[in-house]
This record gives C-alpha cells, structure tokens and sequence, in this order.
C-alpha cells in the first residue's frame, strides 16, 4: 500500500514537473529565458488542472466507498449462528424442536449474547447465559463454539477496519496531491513580464552600479505581497552585495525587498535569476530547554524551528509515545515529515494530515506522537496554531499570559482525525511558549495551567533561551527536582523590525 502511494506522488511530481520545463524553464542551470502568453486559459495550465481533477476524481471514488464499522452485520451475526447450529446442534435430538417451533425466539437469543459480546456487558451475558441453559442441553458447547465464530468475524472486522483507514488514508493523500497541483498551476502561470516602465527604471538604477539586467518577471499574488523575479549579472570583474541589489530594487518598488533565504550572496559575471519577495514586518528569535526522563539516555521529544519563504515563521514540537530511542524515533519522524511537508509548501494543516496517513499507514502498534504547531505570519503578526494531543501553549504579553489547550487526539491513532486550530494577533514584545506534557504533568494535579500561568509570570528573562532555562527550573521545583518524564520548553520572541 506505501509502495502505491509513493509511486503516485512521484508521478505526480514528475506530471508537474515536465509541464513547468516544457512551459518555462531552458539553457542551462535552469534561468527563465522565455514566457509564454499567461492569459488565464493558458493550455498548459489548464492541462494541470486536468491532471488535478483526475487525482480529486479518484480520491473521490475511494471516498464513495463503505467507511469503518464498529458493529457486525446482521449477515455476520447470521452466518456465526447458522455455523453454530451446524457444528452443534445438526446431531442433537432436540434440533426439531429449537429450531422448528422455537426457531424465532432461539436466534433472537443467539443474536442477542452476540451482541453482549461486542458490548463487553458482562451482565447481560450472564443472563442471556442463563436463560439458554434453561432450554439447551448442550449449552456450553453451543456458547463456547459460538464464541469462537463471533472471536473470528471480530478479528474480521478489525482487518477490514485497518483496511478502510488505509483506502481513506490514500484518498486523503490523492485529495491534497490534487490541492497542491491546483495551487502549482496557479502559481506557475500567474508570473508575468514587469511593465516596461518598471524595468527601465530598474535597469538604470542597476546600471550605475555596474549590474546589467536582462529580465524581470513579477508575481502579485500571495495576499497583495510583491515578488520579483531578476535576471542579471556584473560586470567583468565586478561583484556586488545582493543585499545592495536589494536596496536598489526596494527604491523602485516603494516597499522594503529582500532576497529569498538561501539566495546567492553576490552578483557576478555569469547571469543568473534571483527571487526577491517584499521583506517581512517582524522578526523572531527562539531558545530551548531540555531534560531527559531519569534513568533514560535519549529524550522522547523532539522540535524544529524555521523560516520559510512564504514569510511565514514555525514552531513544531513533538512527544513520542513513552520514553527514551524508540519515542525518540516516533517524534523524529513527525517532526521531519512536517518539516519536509511545509518546506514544499504545504498549509500546516494539510501537512499534519499527511502526517497522520503516514502513520496510520505505516500502522505499527503504538506508533503515534502528539502533533503541536504554531506558524507566525511574520508579515501581519498572525499566529496559527494547530493540537493533536498536545499539552497547552501559552502567550505572555506584559502582565498578561492566555493559554492555548487541546484535548485531540494524538497523531497515527485514528485516519480521521480532528485537528483543533486556533489563531491569535501577536504584537511587538510578544512571547510563544510550547511545551511537552512532562512539564505540565510535573505541576500541582488539576491546576497545571494556572501554576504554570503563575510561573511565566514570575520569570523576568528576556531572552528566550533564558526564558526557557528559567521555566523549566521553577518546574523541576515542584518534582523534588527529578524528571518523571522527559521535559521540552521551547520560546520564541516576537518583535518589529
């Protein structure tokens, strides 16, 4: 099943990429040398929207399908108690008369110990029990065999449960494989050729500093947010700072740019094409702190913090299931798996939904991790946060902190997971503190949140690495000083640029 999935994203991929090469990209080292007419029919556009709605198309099929049951079906109950009375009662001298005159009232019976079973009340089957051995003289043979078919058609029923979770698994997969094609469609076609004006009054100013221009593309899309797409080079001996191109081209835009992260530092003699993106309003610095559970060598908790290009700043924590390598794997692997997600450019939520198919997929016992994100827009303050099992994050700002709770389940136990989003508008001076359950559960029982309210109130570092570091020491305070679990703290500041 992970084989067929993997081979359908990889077509996938592979569909998109070849339009894009085809539509845009030639010559070496892959610089834009030619666009097509973009009007909004484009035939290459339309061809991926195509492909889109096909993978929506099937996704939607496998959708159509049953979903799980929690019960047997009357033909399951049926068929346990007509191979019950085979087995048992095809030899017994009373058979004419429980299933000729009393046939009603003895499947009705039958029917209703299965269904005891699959309620587990012990009450009920004790009495239907009893009222059976009043009227079969072979009685516990007769329960006994039928314990045994209804053991096998819940076995049964399990397997084609698993089985559901994994067809919906896929159909999830196929269904943001479509989404993300819809979303590279219009992306890719909605880059166009700055107006003339633009481009000679940039190509001036990069004149004079000995930067010769060949092309510019533009692409207002994203929430109004200019990006700019430069093809230039230096003089023969020349190298200029890219932040001064920058600079430059911030001048003729009226807005602050900056170069994407992990853009060429300088412009040299060979042409090459630069992404610039409107520069964002705020900036964020984040700190850690640590303590593995006692008696254990690895912490089950794992984090990653980045920047992505879209502006967008994130926080992702994760708690393994238990302790020490093997929770340590858990949480590694959701960590890596969102980060991969999100760095392709996937929402978080759809990031955390992949996630949990994964893991319901992969469908090894016990493996599940709580899922905790928050993604800071660095251009309007906005920060989305996204629980799945997660302990509660918290705002401080000035005398005031607010918490962030979730009572969702973690990921990889269930395909249809409900995850709880919420937003929150941050401001200059704000802080987000995350943190793993060992370190809420370590706080006073039934007022973990408000003593831990108490406790970001009472720490006066700025920094927050020492932010952190001051959290997680008052913590241990309250648990002799012994971790009982392993325990993550992790802060981020917010502040204007």
């Amino acid at each position: 099943m992970q084989e067929w999935i993997i081979a359908m994203l990889v077509i996938s991929v592979l569909l998109v990429v070849r339009d894009m090469a085809k539509t845009i990209l030639s010559g070496r080292n892959g610089e834009i040398r030619e666009m097509l007419p973009l009007e909004e029919n484009h035939p290459q556009k339309e061809k991926v929207q195509r492909y889109a709605a096909s993978f929506q198309k099937l996704a939607d099929t496998f959708y159509g399908m049953p979903y799980r049951k929690d019960y047997l079906s009357s033909g399951q109950v049926e068929a346990i108690v007509r191979d019950t009375c085979d087995r048992v009662c095809s030899r017994c001298y009373q058979r004419e008369i429980c299933w000729g005159e009393q046939a009603g009232n003895m499947y009705q019976g039958a029917e209703t110990m299965i269904r005891a079973m699959e309620d587990g009340e012990e009450e009920t089957i004790q009495k239907v029990k009893s009222d059976w051995m009043s009227v079969c003289s072979r009685f516990l043979q007769f329960y006994e065999t039928m314990n045994d078919g209804f053991s096998r058609e819940r076995q049964n029923l399990v397997w084609d449960n698993r089985m559901i979770e994994s067809r919906l698994a896929v159909a999830q997969q196929l269904t943001e494989i479509s989404k993300i094609m819809e979303m590279v469609a219009g992306d890719l076609y909605d880059i166009a050729q700055a107006e003339p004006k633009f481009t000679e009054e940039l190509r001036k100013s990069l004149k004079k500093r000995h930067i010769i221009l060949r092309q510019v593309w533009v692409m207002d899309k994203v929430e109004g947010r200019r990006q700019v797409f430069l093809n230039m080079r230096a003089r023969s001996g020349q190298c200029i700072s890219m932040n001064e191109v920058a600079q430059l081209l911030s001048r003729e835009c009226g807005t602050a740019m900056a170069p994407i992260s992990g853009s060429r530092c300088i412009v040299n003699g060979e042409y090459h094409t630069v992404h610039f993106v409107e520069d964002v309003s705020y900036q964020v610095l984040y700190g850690v702190a640590k303590l593995t559970k006692e008696r254990e060598k690895v912490s089950g908790d794992n984090y990653i913090c980045r920047q992505e290009e879209e502006g967008r700043f994130v926080m992702c924590l994760s708690d393994g299931m238990g302790s020490g390598m093997e929770a340590c794997r858990e949480s590694e692997v959701v960590v890596e798996l969102l980060e991969q997600f999100m760095e392709s450019g996937f929402s978080q939520e759809t990031a955390a939904k992949m996630v949990n198919s994964a893991l319901v997929l992969k469908g090894q016992e016990g493996m599940f991790s709580t899922v905790d994100i928050c993604a800071v827009d660095l251009y309007t303050g906005i920060c989305n946060f996204l629980k799945a099992g997660a302990s509660a994050t918290f705002i401080k700002r000035d005398h005031w902190v607010e918490a962030i709770a979730s009572e969702s389940l973690a990921a990889g136990l269930v395909q249809q997971l409900d995850f709880e989003t919420s937003s929150r508008k941050l401001y200059h001076g704000d802080y987000l503190i995350m943190m793993t359950d060992g370190v809420l559960d370590a706080l006073p029982v039934e007022r973990e949140e408000e003593t831990m309210k108490e406790i970001i109130m009472d720490v006066h570092e700025e920094t927050p690495k020492e932010m952190s570091r001051g959290i997680l020491e008052r913590v241990l305070g309250y648990s002799d000083y012994c971790a009982r679990d392993d325990m993550t703290v992790l802060v981020a500041g917010l502040w204007k640029k």
